[in-house]
């Protein structure tokens, strides 16, 4: 359970991430009105798996493509 909280708040971060149901929901060509009530929905529910792997361009890994990279650090390049 607690799991599927946290996928659901991850979900909900990549949604506000990529500017909101209305852009995610045109980005994935869905029709108005119903499409941004679709995305909407999936802040409670979760962002079905289906969607995240027909659309890796928008969620690579299950990440957010707009999500901020964090350059790595002068300690993590020294241990590579």
């Amino acid at each position: 359970m607690a799991s599927d909280k946290k996928r659901i708040a991850d979900d909900k971060k990549r949604i506000l991430q990529l500017g909101g149901a209305t852009k995610v929901s045109d980005a994935l060509s869905y029709k108005k009105p119903g499409g941004p009530q679709r995305v909407q929905n999936w802040i409670k529910r979760g962002i079905p798996a289906k969607v995240k792997l027909d659309r890796p361009d928008l969620f690579p890994n299950g990440e957010s493509k707009l999500s901020p990279s964090t350059p790595p650090s002068d300690q993590s390049v020294q241990q590579l």
